[in-house]
């Protein structure tokens, strides 16, 4: 375990033993959330090639950690290259990422290009650079993982990204519409992976902390104080704030679909669907009863008819 992880400093009433011991806790259950993700999706296979885009950012960081830890105790051989896409960004600490690397003793290769120009230039002041900056992101980064010889990239997305795309496609786009785990890139090139998707994000802002990543701010989405993602993670927290559980909840849905209670047409064959007769353990009672309605049993018989 690193040394930081041992000797952070321990806040008021706390002991540095139980500090270590929480520390030791939060490092465990990031390697079984990441393992349990990546066994879930097949994410991860004998002889893989993994790129880790690496941003600078406490998620990125936390998921090489991870995986590097994870690498020495698998079962199957897979290789692990850091890759940086240097976006000429003004003021941009590009000796940070290589110092960082160096020490750590992993293969990466840091790709020049100056997109950050290319962003300012189209976007007018004020708008939200995310959407062209994030298009030609990821271009470059495909070709990066061609030259590469790399058979999945992995991006550190956890599991409060993946919430907020959904609540944002949702109240913005009209789509019922996530991030997923694992994802093929629309060329058919390509595999995309997210080790970080049951991570609460918590998690990673502790670890960062714990770890002393070395943090670089981005001066393009991270300027930007009014993005509606940042409007729905504060939704969020206000949730988890004033209903645990809401938020996992949520997130369990994703991945518990009925699609015939939904009104996706091409995802259900609604106008074909007939009465025939025959028992469906797939269908349902005739008329649904509220998810979370007061059970009646034991309640007696409830009068429907007006008492005078």
């Amino acid at each position: 375990m690193n040394a930081v992880m041992d000797t952070i400093e321990a806040p008021l009433g706390k002991s540095a033993e139980k500090i270590a011991h929480e520390n030791n806790k939060l490092h465990k259950r990031l390697c079984r959330l990441v393992g349990q993700a990546i066994g879930d999706f097949n994410m991860i296979e004998e002889g893989d090639k993994v790129m880790v885009c690496l941003s600078g950012g406490k998620d990125s960081y936390a998921l090489l950690d991870i995986l590097m830890t994870l690498r020495e105790r698998a079962p199957i051989n897979f290789e692990i290259i850091a890759v940086n896409l240097d976006q000429k960004q003004p003021n941009f600490p590009d000796h940070i990422l290589p110092a960082y690397l160096e020490k750590l003793g992993i293969p990466y290769h840091i790709e020049n290009q100056d997109t950050y120009s290319i962003v300012k230039r189209l976007i007018p002041e004020g708008k939200t650079t995310c959407s062209l900056c994030s298009r030609l992101r990821r271009g470059i980064l495909y070709r990066v993982a061609d030259e590469l010889g790399a058979t999945k990239i992995a991006l550190g997305h956890h599991r409060d990204d993946i919430l907020e795309t959904f609540f944002l496609n949702m109240f913005f786009g009209g789509k019922l519409k996530g991030m997923p785990a694992k994802l093929m890139s629309d060329d058919g090139k390509h595999m995309v992976i997210r080790p970080l998707a049951y991570v609460k994000e918590e998690d990673t802002e502790r670890y960062a902390e714990v770890k002393g990543f070395p943090i670089i701010p981005c001066d393009l989405c991270g300027s930007q104080e009014n993005l509606q993602r940042k409007q729905i993670k504060a939704m969020m927290r206000d949730w988890e704030k004033k209903f645990p559980g809401r938020v996992e909840s949520i997130f369990s849905s994703l991945s518990t679909v009925v699609p015939s209670h939904l009104m996706d047409r091409d995802l259900f064959g609604f106008a074909a669907l007939k009465a025939d007769g025959q028992a469906n353990p797939l269908g349902d009672i005739a008329f649904d009863e509220e998810p979370c309605s007061t059970p009646t049993t034991g309640l007696g018989v409830i009068s429907l008819q007006r008492e005078d």
